[in-house]
Parts: C-alpha cells; sequence; structure tokens
C-alpha cells in the first residue's frame, strides 16, 4: 500500500486524474481519495517510485 499526500488535489475532477494516472500504470490497482486531507492510498504492484513519479507528471506530485 502506498500512501501520499497530494496538496495539489482538491476536487473531484482532480481525483478521478489522479485515479486514471495510477490505473494507467496498473490496471488493477485500487485507489482510494479522501480530497479534505488531500491523502491517496494505493494498492498496486508498481514501486511507489514509478507511482510519484506519474502522478508528478500530471501535475499532482506528492508532499
Amino acid at each position: 500500500m502506498i500512501e501520499l499526500t497530494l496538496p495539489d488535489m482538491t476536487c473531484g475532477h482532480c481525483a478521478k486524474t489522479v485515479t486514471q494516472t495510477v490505473q494507467r500504470l496498473d490496471a488493477a490497482a485500487k485507489v482510494e481519495v479522501d480530497l479534505p486531507t488531500h491523502q491517496v492510498k494505493i494498492a498496486t504492484t508498481q514501486p511507489a517510485d514509478a507511482v510519484k513519479a506519474a502522478l508528478a507528471e500530471e501535475g499532482y506530485p506528492a508532499a
């Protein structure tokens, strides 16, 4: 389980983009988003560095 804080994730569109970005890396990934706290929990087989890099490239760098 990868747990990240994404300060720039502020709305439903952001959450959808984050989810889609992770699922492009791993179609079977499970993504749980908590918008009020900007937290995301990701269950994936991909390495954390790859997930962080993909999210940063989409404009959601982890804090």
